[in-house]
């Protein structure tokens, strides 16, 4: 068995980013394309034209490559919601407003697009609650720096805004999980405008 094994080295730095993110880019579209179910290791590697073993290599398993693929489109979010909160010329009411229909429309197009995407999603939540809570405390992380550059601004007049954003946060839930908006995408209620303008109405009222 160590003579049979002797020739597989682990893989260099050089390579290793290249090949995993092939592994990565490659799951993602299998996930979406036929489902994270129905994606197995050996449909992975036969379309890297790669044996399983060498997937294995870079990923212990398809959690893990799961976790991989969610951790990236997550990052895509995040990035994404950065920039509008990092805006110059926005107050925070406005980059609010933007931060969470940017999540709502973002997380629509990608079920509309990718309805299986919801699969993907589902199995990481109950495999890897770890890698989607971090994602939930990253978006509630720019959520409470706004909230707390609206104050300083006289905007809002929230005592906590670490904890003002946590209500913002479960207050926009329906409307930027991809379960959730996947389920009924036509029929949210309150339509998100009108429930925007309600939280906001909230946050400069508090203390009033």
């Amino acid at each position: 068995m160590p003579a049979a094994t002797a020739h597989i080295l682990p893989p260099s730095d050089e390579a290793a980013p290249t090949t995993r993110d092939r592994i990565v880019e490659t799951a993602a579209r299998s996930f979406q394309d036929i489902g994270y179910q129905k994606t197995t290791v050996a449909d992975i590697a036969r379309t890297l034209k790669m044996s399983p073993a060498n997937v294995y290599r870079f990923f212990e398993s398809k959690k893990a490559i799961n976790e991989a693929v969610v951790e990236q489109l997550t990052g895509e979010i995040e990035a994404m919601i950065a920039v509008i909160a990092d805006a110059p010329k926005l107050d925070a009411p406005e980059r609010l407003t933007r931060i969470i229909t940017a999540l709502h429309d973002d997380c629509r197009r990608r079920f509309e697009a990718h309805p299986r995407v919801h699969e993907m999603v589902e199995a990481a939540m109950s495999e890897s609650w770890g890698v989607c809570q971090a994602h939930v405390d990253r978006i509630g992380a720019v959520l409470a720096r706004v909230v707390a550059d609206g104050v300083r601004e006289g905007a809002f007049t929230v005592a906590d805004p670490k904890s003002a954003a946590a209500c913002l946060q479960a207050g926009v839930t329906r409307y930027c999980h991809p379960m959730l908006v996947g389920r009924q995408p036509n029929t949210i209620e309150p339509p998100l405008p009108v429930m925007i303008a309600f939280l906001l109405g909230a946050l400069r009222a508090a203390d009033r």
